[in-house]
């Protein structure tokens, strides 16, 4: 299986973050400025994005961009998003409405979709330098630290890498017993590119430090732990969807509050599960 395509989800109010806006803090009502028109706020943050494509193109497939809408967003500021990502070098950006309008404000998008894995095939036929076809960041038989070094600065953009005495052994480790040809798969904040989380937009000069790295052999990867991200238990035997159900009222109960890196939720089962009266309210974002 060869990727042709690759969506990339991107709303404004995101964006608008990335461009300096106020901290979205859990529990805490949404500033303003997520929920009215701030153009100049948004373009300063649609680098992000503009970043992201670029890292896409770097694979050699075909990046679309679905702005999901949200209700408070403006007709300029969608105009805005998809601007800036056609400029990066997107094959194209579309509104994405399906939450209001089911599938039907999806259609757009999958029709998008569809168009530019027909590019990415005609390309390939016609061996277009254009195209280039599907290629990966860096061969397995780098080093190591060599593979988490072009990670980090051709993804992220940092200036350089640092590796702790423990990432350092258990590098020195995993290669000897013959899991240094393994790829990587980082473990970092998704809040920035950096491993600052509050490091918005596309920050520049820092330094990604590796304080520790972990084989899944078993899955066939390598994964450092940079800056301060922790990890989450694994999944229970028992998944958690058995406990969830309507009481007598017709109300949810047995759900549970989710967390972890990259917004998984398994690890906080046991220790966040409540009964709810009404589903969790959406993710601002």
């Amino acid at each position: 299986m060869t990727p042709q395509c690759a969506v990339l989800v991107a709303t404004v109010r995101a964006l608008k973050s990335h461009g300096g806006g106020p901290a979205v803090e859990p529990g805490k009502p949404l500033d303003a400025a997520y929920t009215r028109e701030n153009l100049d706020l948004l373009r300063a943050g649609v680098c992000n994005m503009q970043h992201h494509i670029r890292n896409v193109l770097k694979f050699g497939v075909q990046p679309v961009v679905a702005v999901n809408r949200f209700a408070t967003d403006s007709d300029a500021e969608i105009a805005v998003v998809r601007e800036a990502a056609l400029a990066a070098g997107a094959v194209a950006a579309v509104e994405a409405n399906h939450w209001a309008a089911g599938g039907a404000g999806a259609v757009d998008l999958a029709r998008a979709v569809m168009d530019a894995c027909a590019l990415a095939r005609s390309q390939a036929d016609a061996g277009s330098s254009g195209g280039g076809g599907f290629r990966f960041l860096y061969p397995l038989d780098l080093p190591v630290q060599a593979k988490i070094g072009r990670i980090a600065a051709e993804i992220y953009g940092a200036a350089a890498v640092t590796f702790s005495p423990e990432a350092e052994a258990k590098i020195a480790t995993y290669t000897a017993l013959g899991f240094g040809g393994l790829p990587i798969c980082m473990a970092k904040t998704h809040l920035s590119l950096s491993t600052d989380a509050a490091a918005k937009g596309v920050p520049t000069g820092f330094t990604v430090h590796v304080r520790d790295i972990r084989a899944s052999v078993g899955a066939g990867f390598l994964y450092p732990l940079c800056g301060a991200i922790m990890t989450v238990p694994g999944l229970p035997l028992r998944a958690g969807f058995y406990d969830v159900d309507l009481d007598d009222d017709g109300k949810i109960i047995g759900m549970f509050w989710g967390g972890g890196v990259g917004g998984g939720g398994a690890g906080h089962q046991a220790a966040r599960r409540v009964a709810m009266g009404s589903v969790p309210a959406p993710s601002p974002f």
